[in-house]
């Protein structure tokens, strides 16, 4: 009878460390960074900035203000002092910095990984397929050289229709 117990509870062990090694794969799968503490908060892990309605208008009030995406120096800027000021700004701040991939290879194996999934996004990596789709448009309207507005504007339109996909009734 022990032993069987002990198959068991052995067996209930190993199909709940797959369970979890194939959850967190897949979690982590498209913005592995939104789980990692960079700034000595837990409540930062896996940041969001939209919970309610009021926070989506407020997202598109900062998009409309002008909100920059900096590059590989990780910065963002709200040029309305007001906006910037909320202190609700500071998660879009962390996301903005330190979750959304910021390389053209990294925005690649982003849209890789958007490619191959077949269920709709969360909405915390739907808001941040957003959020990169307008980085990415901010880079490419930075750039001078025909090949780097090549690269740039494929992954603008992979990351348009994923965004595209993810509208789509089902």
């Amino acid at each position: 009878m022990v032993n069987m117990t002990q198959g068991w509870a052995l067996l209930a062990v190993v199909y709940l460390s797959i369970y979890l090694a194939a959850t967190q794969h897949h979690r982590k799968a498209l913005y592995p960074s939104a789980y990692r503490i960079k700034r000595g908060t837990y409540l930062l892990i896996n940041p969001t900035f939209q919970r309610s309605v009021e926070d989506v208008k407020l997202l598109f009030e900062i998009l409309l203000a002008g909100m920059q995406i900096e590059g590989e120096q990780h910065s963002m800027l709200i040029p309305d002092e007001e906006l910037a000021s909320l202190r609700s700004v500071e998660k879009l701040e962390v996301i903005c910095e330190d979750v959304l991939p910021k390389s053209l290879s990294d925005i690649r194996r982003l849209t890789a990984g958007l490619a191959r999934r077949q269920q709709p996004l969360s909405w915390q990596d739907f808001e941040r397929t957003v959020l990169t789709l307008v980085y990415t448009a901010q880079t490419l309207a930075r750039l001078s050289s025909q090949q780097q507005r090549e690269a740039w504007t494929d992954a603008v339109i992979q990351l348009f229709r994923a965004v595209q996909k993810d509208l789509r009734p089902s």
